[in-house]
């Protein structure tokens, strides 16, 4: 049985606060909340809901300036003391199909621990940056447009839309980001959601947050950019892909990075997939897919980047995709 949760700790020096697991987990992003919607003096605001006033606000806020100098969140890092938490809750095995158009790719190494995505292929598009605020400064963050009913659903890290008990603010989603370019605009989030286990407390085995972004010129993200595939329930030990924009050393969060490899259950005390994977900082939230295709850049999003132990720095971290993980999705594709 492990004992008493002490506090996690993020690496490098841009985050020092300490915080139990029960609490809350420091890592790398999170979400909008600036300029809560106003509602009914009977009724309080929904959590995480964004005014169409405050997304113009967010907009006008990234510009290319503020996009190069956010900083990234450190990657959660994780002592075994600190992780005391329940297993997710299992259910049917579930499949959603990708929306994202074929293109082609060339083949890359696999298994891969880490380097620049030079295929091409749909997750160019569907992957992307996320831009926030936290604590009065700017940060950066990875997500990844999935199909969904509302054709506006991005998913990334829990701790990409709210830590240490704030939503974040001035969320948007850049996909395709590269090199300082926003190849299909910056979409700003109208909502933003997390599992219940993470609003509550910041629980590092259910890490999974989500965005509703609202349109641009008329038109929805998965219209624009295509929708990749989920999977949830379908077990460990699988053939994965991830991918993000790490933007702490020696990344610069210009490049779209992957890893790849058989994916092992967490031995330690998470029941998160791992991954031999390098990438740092500003790679949180980013998808992990399954069945993932380099012929067409297509897969099954089943997982996000969450984080690492300190003595296990080559290895990256992601929570299983299981009910809960189910049931965000659901909500966010039909908010």
């Amino acid at each position: 049985m492990i004992g008493r949760p002490r506090s996690l700790r993020p690496s490098g020096g841009t985050t020092r606060a300490r915080h139990t697991v029960l609490g809350a987990l420091a890592g790398i992003a999170a979400l909008l909340a600036t300029g809560v919607t106003t509602a009914p003096a009977s009724a309080a605001p929904e959590p995480g809901a964004v005014a169409p006033s405050a997304q113009e606000r967010a907009l006008d806020f990234w510009t290319p300036q503020r996009m190069r100098a956010a900083t990234p969140l450190d990657t959660l890092s994780v002592d075994p003391s600190d992780v005391r938490a329940p297993a997710p809750r299992k259910g049917k095995a579930t499949v959603v199909a990708p929306s994202a158009p074929a293109s082609d790719v060339g083949p890359l190494a696999i298994p891969h621990g880490g380097g620049p995505w030079s295929g091409g292929g749909a997750v160019a598009k569907t992957a992307g940056r996320v831009f926030f605020t936290y604590q009065g400064r700017t940060a950066s963050c990875s997500g990844n447009a999935v199909t969904s009913a509302n054709k506006s659903t991005v998913l990334t890290a829990g701790h990409c839309v709210k830590m240490q008990g704030a939503w974040h603010t001035n969320w948007v989603f850049v996909p395709g980001y590269h090199d300082g370019q926003r190849p299909y605009g910056t979409w700003a989030a109208s909502k933003t959601l997390s599992t219940p286990q993470w609003t509550a407390s910041e629980d590092i085995n259910h890490d999974i947050g989500a965005a509703v972004v609202a349109p641009l010129d008329g038109k929805n993200l998965t219209d624009v950019v295509g929708g990749q595939g989920l999977a949830f329930n379908t077990g460990y030990n699988k053939p994965m892909y991830s991918f993000g924009f790490p933007a702490a050393a020696p990344y610069d969060g210009e490049k779209f990075i992957y890893c790849s490899g058989t994916t092992f259950r967490d031995f330690l005390f998470s029941s998160d997939h791992g991954l031999t994977c390098n990438m740092t900082g500003g790679s949180s939230g980013g998808p992990w897919f399954t069945q993932f295709d380099e012929a067409t850049g297509t897969g099954l999003q089943s997982s996000v980047n969450s984080f690492k132990y300190n003595f296990l720095p080559n290895a990256m971290y992601g929570p299983y995709f299981g009910a809960d993980a189910q049931n965000l999705y659901q909500s966010a594709q039909s908010s």
